[in-house]
């Protein structure tokens, strides 16, 4: 039996890695270890002294929902979780919390849901611990099933009475036949509303993916990283894998274009989205990366467009791009608000016009390359604390389950060219693969 073997098996540290080269954007030494279980745990020592930052990273989200009527439970572990254990009541997680001054929370999105918690250095067993006992031990009773259930019911329609969250929805809904990006996180309304009866189909959800093999714990700061693996071995090393794997449905190529409106009930200005499939993440092929730089290029407050509709013309006041990363194919976005509806029809052909440019012509070599300066350098501006160090790689963790993924993506931005950009833009922005949708009080449906 090799040493490396041996090591996988007993749970011993089987990977490390370190930012060896000048040319590296993640610029930060971390540590790679995977526990027997399945279980990875992420470390990075930065200089920031006395703080630690805790992110716990479960691949799972809206994506994973795929049983019809079982929309939203992803979203609904982001609330329960905080409720209670078999060893410990809500208020005694809550007291530790305080007298550590530790601060947490947990958000949830199509691909992940991140449990966060930022302390003091001395408290890192402690919270290890108290993280450790959430993820095994996790109890909740029907009753608090359901007051949970009336409270995701509560954000939903609380989220649905913002325009631009009901456009999302409709946009999506719209967008997907099978995949099920066609909900989103918070999920479909009848299926919420059916929520306070799904008690038990919420222990089958909890069971498939809070499990290690789809868990990894991120941990920045001042820390030691060898000592970090052994109390991680100590609280976490017991946990159970599981045997789940959900199977996702792949979205079918369309064969037309596709339209939807919102009327909206009450005096808002008008929206308008359109939307392309785009590419799923991928650090090992272009596709991704030019998309990105073509939604900075074409649609970001730096663009041509937006000088145009908001600057010189002033019939826009608000233009968003979109190109999130994802596992599947999602969408590519471009949202802009409108002062007047009659100017919606001609903000909808410019934005067409913009993808259009992308198609036909081009883009100069020194206008690419001051972008991938700028997205380089912007990048690293952002990481100038431990918890934003955290939180930057639980985005990418929840992709591809290293902080490698990184430098493997910024490699594909310094390496496209504007036949890359051109390429993608034909590849994707095809008229069969759109979506738009506008929203306006009053009427304004357009065929």
């Amino acid at each position: 039996m090799s040493i490396r073997l041996l090591l996988f098996l007993t749970g011993v540290s089987i990977s490390a890695a370190a930012a060896d080269s000048p040319n590296k954007m993640f610029p930060y030494a971390y540590d790679q270890w995977d526990l027997a279980n399945g279980l990875r745990l992420v470390t990075v020592k930065t200089d920031y002294p006395n703080v630690v930052a805790l992110y716990i990273v479960v691949r799972t989200g809206s994506r994973d929902e795929v049983e019809p009527g079982k929309s939203g439970f992803a979203h609904f572990f982001e609330h329960v979780m905080f409720r209670g254990t078999k060893t410990m009541t809500p208020d005694e997680y809550e007291k530790h919390l305080k007298a550590a001054g530790a601060s947490s929370n947990a958000y949830t999105s199509d691909d992940r849901t991140v449990y966060h918690t930022t302390f003091s250095k001395e408290d890192l067993d402690l919270m290890l611990r108290l993280e450790a006992d959430r993820f095994q031990n996790l109890s909740y009773s029907e009753d608090v099933f359901r007051t949970e259930a009336l409270a995701v019911l509560g954000e939903y329609n609380k989220n649905s009475a913002e325009p631009t969250e009901k456009l999302a929805e409709v946009l999506y809904e719209t967008a997907f036949d099978k995949h099920t990006y066609k909900h989103t996180t918070m999920g479909f309304l009848k299926d919420i509303q059916d929520m306070p009866n799904q008690y038990a189909y919420s222990k089958v959800f909890f069971d498939r993916y809070y499990r290690p093999e789809y868990t990894t714990l991120i941990v920045v700061g001042d820390v030691n990283p060898a000592a970090t693996r052994e109390l991680t071995r100590k609280y976490w090393g017991g946990w159970q894998r599981g045997a789940h794997k959900p199977e996702i449905p792949a979205e079918p190529r369309h064969d037309k274009p596709r339209r939807n409106h919102v009327d909206w009930p009450s005096p808002t200005l008008p929206l308008v989205v359109v939307a392309f499939r785009n590419a799923a993440y991928d650090d090992a092929s272009p596709d991704a990366a030019a998309l990105d730089l073509i939604s900075y290029l074409g649609f970001s407050p730096n663009s041509d467009l937006f000088r145009k509709l908001v600057i010189e013309e002033q019939v826009v006041d608000t233009l968003m791009n979109d190109n999130y990363d994802h596992l599947d194919p999602n969408l590519f976005t471009v949202t802009a608000r409108v002062k007047k509806a009659p100017d919606l029809p001609k903000v909808e052909k410019e934005i067409l016009a913009a993808f259009d440019t992308y198609r036909n012509s081009l883009v100069s070599p020194e206008k690419l390359e001051n972008v991938k300066k700028h997205l380089r350098y912007s990048f690293a501006l952002r990481l100038n604390n431990s918890e934003t160090i955290a939180g930057t790689l639980a985005h990418y963790v929840s992709l591809r389950r290293t902080p490698e993924t990184v430098n493997r993506l910024y490699e594909q931005y310094a390496r496209l060219t504007p036949e890359d950009l051109q390429a993608a833009a034909r590849k994707y922005f095809v008229a069969t693969e759109r979506t738009v949708v506008t929203l306006t009080h009053g009427g304004g449906k357009r065929d």
